[in-house]
């Protein structure tokens, strides 16, 4: 189990706890393919004219994954696409072969103020794809299909990859499953995944018990081995919980910044291709 660690800002919009990478043997090849997760726990932003957010920057090599728990988030990118993450919703960015994108508090809620709680994921992309065309999945929440558990106890949201035959609302690269967990009291349920996967979860909020041996608490991860391929929970109180599980890619990584390839004459070759604006262009 990990505790979150001192929060850091992300632009002046996100201010996010950073799972991976980062300590207690959790780097990028240790999640692969999930090669960053930040988490924006609840926090109150007040009233502005002023959008917070990130400006224009670039990607390369993977995509983001945006899941918005309270807020809302507007996206602009250089392939033409935009669209607001709503509260429930996600936003899936491929960036591949390069983009610039932007992403700020949606307008009315910036005005408004209020509580802004998110999630992001760098996945990784296998390296046949990472020069592919970019591409953008906004995934509103009615569309994300949803496994009703046993008397009433709570929805499992398939953001991605299948449970129990429910298949999930976004295409990948790679075998990915990512589900919210949206548990009442006492709410249980029981997850299957090759033992081989890499597999986590972050208890977004409430509490629970995983395995009936261990209590998690709210902001709190956990590193599964790869031993065994069940592992049940169960809320001791109403809870949200984002179980991840992918199988790993097994490719060199190298990363610098906001590109993530194999090799390092890759990276060098990312960075020349942003500065000739091989990106395309997107207005500040």
């Amino acid at each position: 189990m990990v505790a979150p660690k001192e929060p850091h800002y992300v632009g002046d919009g996100f201010r996010v706890h950073n799972f991976i990478p980062s300590g207690y043997r959790l780097d990028m090849e240790r999640m692969d393919p999930f090669i960053l997760l930040d988490y924006n726990s609840p926090f109150y932003f007040p009233p502005t004219d002023k959008p917070r957010g990130v400006s224009v920057h670039p990607h390369r090599g993977f995509e983001t994954v945006t899941i918005a728990y309270q807020g809302k988030v507007a996206h602009h990118d250089s392939s033409g696409n935009s669209g607001v993450i709503g509260t429930g919703d996600v936003q899936w960015m491929t960036a591949a072969s390069g983009i610039l994108h932007k992403e700020y508090h949606e307008e009315k809620f910036s005005k408004e103020g209020g509580y802004f709680q998110m999630a992001q994921l760098w996945v990784n992309l296998p390296a046949k794809y990472k020069m592919s065309s970019p591409k953008y999945q906004g995934i509103i929440n009615s569309d994300i299909n949803k496994y009703q558990l046993e008397d009433n106890k709570g929805v499992i949201e398939v953001i991605a990859g299948n449970y129990k035959n429910i298949e999930g609302a976004a295409s990948t690269f790679s075998p990915v499953n990512m589900f919210n967990a949206r548990l009442e009291e006492d709410g249980k349920a029981e997850f299957t995944f090759p033992s081989n996967n890499n597999t986590a979860l972050l208890v977004v909020d409430g509490e629970i018990n995983v395995n009936g041996t261990q209590n998690v608490a709210e902001n709190h991860f956990v590193l599964f081995e790869n031993v065994g391929e069940e592992f049940s929970i169960k809320a001791t109180k109403k809870s949200t919980v984002l179980i991840l599980s992918g199988e790993p890619l097994n490719e060199p990584i190298s990363a610098q910044g906001p590109f993530v390839m194999n090799t390092r004459e890759e990276i060098v070759n990312a960075i020349e291709d942003y500065n000739l604006g091989k990106f395309g262009y997107l207005e500040e």
